[in-house]
């Protein structure tokens, strides 16, 4: 990404974002969590049978993600005793990350299509690559991207207006 602008990282590491991001989230075990949330897995028994993760550590990634406002922990409907831990929207909002950190491991790391195949439920076909679009719906490339700083970017674009 160039531009003018090169961002100053011990500045941003006050204020940015990612760190931010990655510390609500913490490690590989709270993805492993999310994923099992995406794919319904919902009380502490399935998470720990599922994913052959410690009770203690499991333990501790619910709480972080609870208290971080990623999960909601709540009594299950048919059995008040038992817990059951639910994405939240903010939860949700992290489906289109989970989606691209798959996609990045199948094209790097693993090498190969991951199974099962992520599919759109209404015609059954794969989904396509994650990618980052411009304002108007094009797929931006490394050169395409720039930094800016707040007074330089343009406001004048009336779709994202009448959209919100």
């Amino acid at each position: 990404m160039g531009g003018a602008i090169r961002e100053s990282l011990r500045e941003l590491a006050k204020d940015c974002s990612l760190p931010a991001a990655l510390e609500a989230m913490g490690e590989r075990w709270s993805f492993l969590i999310l994923r099992g949330s995406f794919n319904g897995l919902n009380h502490f028994e399935e998470f720990q049978s599922e994913l052959g993760i410690a009770r203690n550590i499991l333990a501790n990634r619910l709480a972080r993600l609870v208290d971080k406002g990623i999960l909601e922990r709540r009594p299950c409907p048919e059995d008040r005793r038992k817990i059951e831990y639910r994405l939240t929207d903010k939860g949700y909002a992290l489906l289109p990350t989970m989606i691209a950190l798959r996609q990045w491991g199948e094209r790097w790391e693993t090498c190969v299509p991951a199974f099962p195949v992520l599919v759109d439920a209404r015609d059954r076909r794969p989904i396509a690559q994650v990618t980052v679009q411009a304002h108007d719906g094009r797929v931006l490339h490394k050169g395409d991207l720039l930094w800016a700083l707040p007074e330089d970017v343009a406001d004048d674009v009336p779709e994202m207006r009448a959209a919100e």
